[in-house]
């Protein structure tokens, strides 16, 4: 396992960098950690552990996914709250001064300065991590499969979402759409393409600064956290999702030979 320490905090954590397998996990939402560095940006013990924070589940389906897909995980360290690692740093969201019906009062009315800093101690380490964990993959010869793994609440301000299991892509929907086929195949789970949110919601950053500009598959997979709530649930979800980005691999990687043959 290798880690940045910036601030006092890790801000980023690796894990079996030397698998073989052909997928990149990544979890950017994994932590709710708020380093001393930055503070509790005002925000009471509850809300530093609500789902504003991180991705709750999130980083033990990442972590199972990465052990039975023979996949290195990278993951963030720092709550969103500080830095949201899925958004650019001229996004308002990236330091989001609300979000759902509560306030983070510590993101209010933030100067140049301070985006800067929390881009330098956070953004930059994390994305320099990830491209170099894919850089040495394309030298060896080895394009990764980038897989980004999130959970989204079942409730969203007071309206219940139905959908359990969203799939997400950003330009190149090919993975996206095997991982919906082989999903309603193999799992009971409520599937649907690009809910509960889409590109257009501005959450393919990751796909699109690290994946996109290499051709390489990649899809974000979002998981209702309510059915990832113990380590139980990560893991049961994890064992049903594997075999699923595994078939969704191998049927975009026939395409070629099939639109090739007479």
């Amino acid at each position: 396992m290798a880690r940045t320490q910036e601030a006092g905090q890790d801000v980023v954590v690796t894990e079996n960098r030397e698998a073989r397998g052909p997928f990149l996990v990544v979890c950017e939402h994994a932590s709710n950690r708020f380093p001393a560095a930055f503070g509790t940006l005002g925000l009471s013990p509850r809300a530093r552990t609500a789902h504003i924070a991180w991705d709750p589940g999130a980083l033990g389906v990442a972590r199972r996914l990465a052990q039975l897909l023979d996949a290195p995980l990278v993951a963030a360290g720092v709550s969103r709250l500080v830095y949201d690692l899925n958004r650019p740093p001229h996004s308002a969201g990236a330091m989001t001064a609300r979000s759902e019906d509560y306030d983070i009062p510590g993101n209010l009315h933030l100067g140049p300065d301070e985006r800067l800093r929390r881009t330098e101690a956070i953004y930059l380490p994390f994305h320099a991590r990830l491209r170099a964990e894919i850089a040495r993959r394309l030298a060896a010869g080895r394009p990764p499969v980038v897989v980004t793994v999130h959970s989204f609440t079942p409730v969203w301000f007071g309206k219940p979402r139905t959908v359990e299991f969203g799939v997400i892509h950003d330009a190149d929907p090919a993975l996206a759409l095997a991982v919906v086929a082989e999903a309603k195949a193999r799992t009971h789970l409520d599937c649907r393409l690009n809910e509960p949110y889409s590109a257009a919601d501005e959450v393919t950053h990751t796909l699109r600064l690290q994946a996109t500009p290499y051709g390489l598959a990649n899809v974000m997979l979002e998981i209702r956290n309510d059915l990832i709530a113990d380590p139980a649930a990560e893991e049961a979800m994890a064992t049903g999702l594997a075999p699923v980005l595994k078939a969704a691999l191998a049927a975009i990687s026939r395409q070629p030979e099939e639109k090739a043959a007479p």
